[in-house]
């Protein structure tokens, strides 16, 4: 007789484990862990201190119909289990590995010496007896018969339909419009392989992105959740989204391996899973399996245009150009200086392997665009920087016309560097044609709207950027910006402080703030926010901006001697790096030196600075605008009044 399962959690360290709930506690407090890695842990508890070999496992949790690929499942899980636990494969305190054997528990149980498996389900014995059945019997019986087939008729009929939405309530669960790729595991073990987990989660993004009415949220806001246990359906409610893809990423040499799982947000119930195996010259094709099975398992009808897209993207690639591109990406997103630096290295190795890889050519071009706002191994002048960066861009288009990052980054130069607004528009357009969930564009493309006068479309683009990347620093100060430009200064406020919220040390949010703040007359608030600023970026040279604001706000709360001292720091600065003349001229401006600031910002026209795009619309140079010399150079940049 088998002993039914105990019904007293068990409990080992700090941890238990309720079986009738199916639930595992820490502090008494639940721990999000799937059913695999679970039933793993209920498994080993069964014989503490016993090896439980893979073949013990496989049959007990992975029937042969259910998975592709038992290896990778099991050490998927088996991770899983050990994130829960807070464990470590080198060093366990509860989850032992035993090299080509299994795995056994070594911690000490604190309930029952061991949790006796659950009989199986037994088929009661049934006696099939040839019963004699008198007529009236018999048209009870097929008069019965009848009545349920009508009834079922009629029922299909209704759910066919969808009278009263019934067919979109029967099947609602897998009616996703919405979901997030949480960050791919790194099953290596090697933090040196990180760089390639992150990218394949991005190209996943990226690939998913491109189908059509999809909401994917952006990579920079589920990077967030990287290594961390936030259970499932959190994660879909702070992301409003109604389901998440998680997995794992293993690189072996020229091989790469992916598991994805689909998972409903709303009730953490695991809808699909499978397994891809690829050389890496073919991950691109591997990417484009993953998505389409996703958008199957969605109900996601693509269009002919979005189905031969994922067939034209899933061409093969240079598997070192690839990584290399993958490397630029990875530094290139923490927008540091010294991540720069290496971005820049990295594109330039892609396409040293491979002189036509269009999107190392876009990732070249944006690193050269942002070289004059956030620095790297040199610093250039925008007409030497944006120079190198429009190059870029044009070959990436020419190399693939079908590559929204390409298109991106040209949109981005041509509204930047060459003041081609219409150009731009066109390009961003086409970019968010390609792939209508790509916030950056969207963030670009809102900048260019709000400059040239079209202030509601622009917070419009500005709101679904931060809709498609809702963590981002980055977009949503974006969204602030956009708020003070069109002198809605509370609404500015209440979003920078939604940004501090997220990071309390990003720069351009305080700096935002004590913006909005100075066009509400809150001027002592206005140079506290930039001390603040000052304090955060330390006596770093690199961060001019820094220093001429809050040359700015002490100008004008009456402190002059405190802004000339700031603007002799911007007059070191400049000795070493480039400093946008426009930073100088609104210091000028502050102190009521009207030709110094216009002398200034003469200079910025010169350089081509990207600063002068937004002299229609900034605040800070209202007391110029009844000068002449204000029309003059308005008519110069291509604005309107």
């Amino acid at each position: 007789m088998v002993t039914p399962p105990v019904s007293q959690p068990v409990r080992f360290d700090v941890f238990e484990v309720d079986l009738r709930a199916g639930e595992l506690r820490k502090h008494g407090i639940k721990i999000r862990l799937q059913e695999q890695p679970f039933l793993i842990l209920q498994t080993l508890l069964e014989t503490p201190g016993q090896i439980v070999t893979r073949e013990e496992l496989q049959k007990k949790i992975w029937p042969e119909d259910t998975f592709v690929d038992f290896d990778h499942g099991l050490h998927a899980a088996v991770n899983r289990l050990r994130q829960a636990l807070g464990d470590a494969a080198d060093s366990p305190r509860f989850v032992e590995t035993v090299a080509r054997r299994g795995y056994r528990f070594i911690g000490q149980v604190q309930g029952p010496s061991a949790i006796a498996a659950p009989p199986s389900p037994t088929v009661p014995a049934v006696a099939v007896r040839q019963a004699k059945r008198s007529p009236a019997m018999w048209r009870g019986w097929t008069g019965s018969l009848a009545g349920f087939l009508v009834a079922g008729i009629v029922a299909a009929g209704l759910v066919f339909f969808n009278a009263w939405g019934l067919r979109n309530w029967l099947f609602s669960t897998r009616s996703f419009r919405s979901l997030a790729v949480i960050p791919l595991t790194n099953l290596t073990e090697d933090p040196k392989q990180d760089y390639f987990a992150d990218g394949m989660t991005e190209d996943l993004i990226t690939q998913l992105s491109k189908l059509g009415d999809l909401r994917v949220i952006s990579h920079t806001s589920v990077m967030r959740y990287k290594d961390t246990h936030t259970p499932l359906p959190q994660i879909a409610r702070e992301l409003n989204v109604d389901a998440v893809v998680e997995g794992a990423v293993q690189l072996s040499g020229n091989h790469v391996r992916i598991t994805a799982q689909l998972v409903d947000g709303r009730s953490d119930q695991h809808i699909w899973a499978d397994n891809y195996d690829r050389d890496l010259s073919d991950v691109l094709l591997l990417q484009s399996d993953v998505a389409r099975d996703i958008a199957k398992q969605i109900d996601l009808r693509l269009t002919p245009q979005q189905q031969l897209r994922l067939v034209k993207d899933a061409h093969p690639v240079n598997p070192d150009a690839y990584q290399a591109y993958l490397l630029g990406r990875y530094y290139w997103n923490k927008r540091t200086a010294n991540g720069l630096a290496q971005a820049g290295q990295y594109f330039q190795q892609a396409i040293q392997k491979d002189p036509n890889y269009a999107l190392a050519y876009s990732g070249l071009s944006d690193y050269f665009a942002f070289l004059t706002l956030i620095g790297g191994p040199e610093i250039l002048p925008p007409n030497q920087a944006m120079t190198q960066a429009k190059a870029a861009a044009v070959k990436a288009v020419q190399l693939d016309d079908s590559s929204s990052e390409a298109h991106a980054s040209m949109g981005h130069i041509l509204h930047n560097y060459d003041w081609d607004f219409e150009g731009a528009e066109r390009e961003f357009k086409r970019a968010i044609e390609l792939n209508p969930n790509y916030a950056t564009v969207h963030h670009w493309y809102a900048h260019l709207l709000m400059q040239i006068g079209r202030t509601n479309e622009s917070l419009e683009q500005a709101r679904l950027a931060t809709n498609l990347d809702p963590l981002s620093p980055f977009i949503n100060q974006g969204l602030a910006r956009q708020y003070y430009l069109s002198r809605q200064y509370d609404k500015a406020i209440a979003q920078c402080e939604v940004v501090l919220q997220m990071d309390s040390t990003y720069l351009p949010a305080r700096t935002q703030l004590a913006l909005a703040y100075e066009q509400k007359g809150m001027l002592v608030d206005a140079v506290s926010t930039m001390e603040q600023a000052r304090k955060l970026a330390g006596e770093k040279t690199d961060l001019p901006m820094v220093h001429a604001l809050l040359a700015h706000a002490y100008a004008l709360a009456g402190r002059k001697a405190d802004a000339q001292s700031e603007l002799n720091v911007l007059a070191t600065i400049g000795q070493k790096r480039y400093v946008p003349p426009s930073y100088v001229a609104i210091v000028y401006l502050a102190l009521g030196d009207k030709n110094k600031a216009f002398e200034y910002l003469n200079k910025s026209y010169q350089d081509r600075s990207e600063q002068l795009l937004y002299l229609g619309v900034e605040p800070l140079v209202d007391p110029l605008r009844s000068d002449p010399r204000f029309d003059a150079l308005l008519k110069q940049v291509g604005l309107k009044r």
